[in-house]
């Protein structure tokens, strides 16, 4: 029994990932003769039309990772000063749905954008410079730095690589999914440690 809400991750044919994609567009690519390879297990069977001549039903199988022919001068490629764009639904995840001044995992609801260093303060708007913060943390912080509030930041934010940013989109990720992501994560990633 397939789960068609199950994402396939699409990577280019050197096997940088790149995005993740539904069966409908995976079926696409391969309609279009764009698909270079497939890795990993197969995930579900489409059902296509019957053939006048063969009588047979036509039938493609998808697997958990495509790779696809074509130039994907990407961005992230191109670009050492690459950034991912930034999101609260990302942050989040980069943070596990943990407030990193007092530690207690929230729903998405009871979670907020904080800038360590305020906005008022000079703050820029970017991953190294935010954390997801509980609402009563963050309002208790207001407008200060963590030291003026007295609070202490639980980890050091950072910026994730595009590997790491198509890992933290993900939904339901698979073993082998995970495996192919993490395998092109910097050693020293700090995101090593939670899908360890």
């Amino acid at each position: 029994m397939s789960n068609l809400s199950q994402q396939i991750l699409r990577t280019d044919a050197s096997g940088m990932p790149l995005e993740w994609i539904d069966y409908r567009h995976a079926v696409k690519l391969h309609a279009l003769d764009l698909v270079a390879y497939t890795l990993g297990s197969a995930i579900m069977t489409i059902h296509g039309g019957i053939n006048s001549r063969s009588r047979e039903r036509s039938r493609l199988r998808l697997h958990s990772i495509l790779a696809t022919h074509g130039n994907h001068q990407s961005q992230f490629r191109r670009d050492r000063g690459y950034m991912p764009p930034l999101c609260n639904e990302t942050l989040f995840q980069r943070d596990a749905h943990v407030c990193l001044y007092c530690g207690d995992s929230f729903h998405r609801s009871r979670l907020s954008r904080d800038h360590v260093t305020p906005v008022s303060r000079g703050g820029q708007d970017t991953w190294n410079n935010l954390v997801t913060a509980c609402v009563r943390c963050n309002t208790h912080k207001a407008g200060r730095t963590p030291e003026e509030a007295g609070m202490q930041l639980l980890a050091i934010p950072f910026t994730p690589t595009h590997a790491e940013y198509i890992y933290l989109q993900g939904r339901n990720v698979l073993a082998d999914q995970m495996e192919f992501l993490v395998a092109h994560f910097p050693r020293t990633s700090p995101l090593r440690g939670r899908v360890a």
